[in-house]
């Protein structure tokens, strides 16, 4: 490619930025994700022993929905709509991990596995379609589509993994969010140093996020006899989406994950 298609190409390549439907990669984007997968865990067990569960999942599918339209709704990366889904997504997909357990007995090596072969399956089949896995390449209705699958899929997996470790691998909620610290620090440390795939680090360092925020939150939150500083979840929950929106409200207001304002930034 020429040096002239390379300039024709730039305001193509910043006008898809700009309609990107996710945020930048920001040092926020990986703290407010892990907090909302904590919040999602606590909210979800709050929600379970508060409720019936069958009412208990029915409005978290509600909220989900409802969510997941009006980020779909919206042309571009909104921070309070976006993380809002997350969250949402968080909760459903903690419930949707645990029926497998608690409702239908499934052991949680299985629920791991299932989920690992339901990620890979859409992934492959985005990449596919796309051609493509990255995330800054959000700006078509069906990417968007494969993206909140892959985030649902993420979630799931990250809370039957998180309990697999704990529970039947006897680690513990503290135990086994420090192993996921350490895992997490892999795909970072192997990018910079390695020159790892970006976009495979990206979505190793996700999908580990979950049982990183799940397993620390549960920590707060269960007993003592369960290994855990008896919180409550409710607190920990509240606390945790303080929080959030502390954080989601500043990104709001600076827009300093927001990938075409931070471009234009670094132009002056």
């Amino acid at each position: 490619m020429t040096t002239g298609q390379l300039q024709q190409n730039r305001p193509l390549a910043s006008a898809r930025h700009a309609m990107s439907k996710v945020p930048e990669v920001t040092v926020y984007f990986w703290i407010i994700k892990v907090l909302t997968t904590g919040m999602g865990e606590t909210t979800s067990d709050y929600l379970a022993h508060r409720l019936n569960p069958v009412i208990a999942v029915g409005i978290a599918g509600i909220a989900l929905a409802a969510s997941l339209t009006l980020q779909f709704s919206v042309r571009r990366y909104v921070a309070w709509i976006y993380w809002t889904a997350v969250v949402m997504v968080s909760v459903f997909g903690t419930m949707a991990a645990d029926v497998l357990h608690v409702v239908l007995g499934v052991p949680y090596f299985v629920s791991t596995a299932f989920f690992v072969v339901a990620l890979a399956v859409i992934f492959v089949v985005w990449y596919a379609s796309e051609r493509t896995l990255s995330i800054h390449s959000i700006y078509t209705w069906r990417r968007e589509v494969f993206y909140w699958a892959t985030v649902m899929a993420t979630f799931a997996l990250g809370t039957a993994a998180g309990d697999m470790t704990a529970v039947t691998m006897n680690l513990g909620y503290f135990g086994s969010g420090v192993m996921f610290a350490v895992l997490i620090a892999i795909p970072a440390l192997a990018f910079w140093r390695l020159g790892l795939n970006g976009i495979f680090a990206f979505w190793f360092a996700y999908i580990v996020t979950r049982p990183l925020g799940a397993s620390f939150a549960d920590w707060m939150g269960v007993s003592h006899h369960r290994g855990g500083l008896a919180l409550g979840t409710g607190p920990v929950s509240l606390a945790l989406a303080v929080v959030v929106l502390g954080f989601v409200g500043y990104l709001a207001i600076t827009r300093k994950d927001v990938v075409h304002d931070r471009a234009a930034h670094r132009r002056r």
